[in-house]
């Protein structure tokens, strides 16, 4: 049996989707529908049971969830904009310790979503070492809640028994429940479908043009890959990058985006929030030589050929959904 925490989420039900490929529909979703229109993502999976996230603690050790093989834990409050620091920690670091301590006491493989916000505002390295990622020091109250469980996870040597995967810029199908914090490949694709263009932030750092400003953006297919592969090689365990390993721009993003839509590129550059400005990142770029060294071989899409593939086959209207391709 394998439990997916944020099972209807992005990420998370991109994973229930590649495991029922592979013929695993031995399945426990944990996650919290509420309003959300996430509930969507699970019309066309196919899994054992489904558990709301307040009641999964209590029911883990039940006979109905006897014989837990594998634990992903994508389930957590992913707003790096999330103003109630009790909120994140009570997700983010108890809920994911919890769930940790119980994994390692009964030998259960334990997978779980860390983040490259835990690297704050540095511009180069992002190394996925232990001894730096005690050293890091986030920016937002969002990169503390898990960059919190890294520590501990690392003091106490656990990270040796797990995995811990930091996502970066992640996009692609299934997000469309995020609204604000949806990729900008999501948001771009609305806005110029309405507007004909797209806003970007300005840059207020002279080394850095506007739309200049980079980030490591990798596509969820290449994620989920990577996840199905951590699942199965059971002897691969640490705290690792998970990324495409290549920093682009904005404006490569929306060149990509404009280009997928048939669309002559027009970009508007706007002011930043000024609640931004303190805590905006302008470079990112996993360091993946860690991952890649341990024996878990994934593709690396290209922005272009992501943006692509997402654009046409999936936000173009009536393309089809992740469930629906492979």
């Amino acid at each position: 049996m394998v439990v997916v925490t944020g099972g209807a989420g992005f990420i998370g039900s991109a994973v229930v989707h590649a495991l029922n490929r592979v013929g695993e529909t031995g399945i426990v979703i944990v996650d919290n529908l509420s309003t959300s229109e996430k509930w969507k993502n699970l019309v066309s999976l196919k899994y054992r049971h489904y558990l709301h996230k307040s009641h999964f603690l209590s029911a883990i050790e039940t006979p109905e969830l006897k014989g837990i093989k594998t634990i992903v834990h994508m389930g957590a409050c992913s707003s790096t904009t999330e103003t109630d620091g009790d909120y994140l920690m009570a997700n983010n670091y108890a809920y994911t310790r919890h769930l940790a301590e119980y994994a390692l006491e009964n030998n259960i493989r334990f997978i779980y979503a860390s983040s490259a916000a835990t690297y704050g505002g540095l511009e180069s390295g992002f190394n996925d070492d232990d001894v730096t990622s005690l050293k890091l020091k986030p920016i937002n109250r969002y990169g503390y809640s898990k960059q919190i469980f890294d520590e501990v996870a690392i003091r106490n040597g656990w990270q040796k028994h797990f995995v811990g995967l930091k996502f970066f810029n992640v996009y692609g199908p299934n997000e469309y429940h995020k609204q604000d914090m949806s990729s900008v490949i999501y948001k771009a694709f609305h806005q110029i479908n309405e507007k004909g263009s797209l806003k970007l932030f300005k840059s207020y750092r002279s080394d850095f043009t506007d739309g200049e400003q980079k980030r490591d953006f990798v596509y969820i297919k290449d994620c989920v890959k990577a996840i199905v592969a951590l699942i199965e090689k059971k002897q691969v365990t640490g705290i690792f990058n998970l990324g495409s390993g290549e920093a682009r721009s904005w404006n490569d993003l929306a060149s990509a985006v404009f280009s997928a839509m048939g669309r002559e590129r027009k970009i508007e550059y706007i002011d930043m929030p000024e609640s931004l400005k303190g805590s905006y990142q302008y470079f990112t770029q996993a360091n993946m030589e860690k991952l890649s060294t341990s024996g878990i071989d994934f593709p690396k899409t290209s922005l272009e050929e992501g943006v692509t593939d997402y654009v046409q086959n999936y936000l173009i209207p009536g393309s089809l959904k992740l469930q629906d391709r492979a």
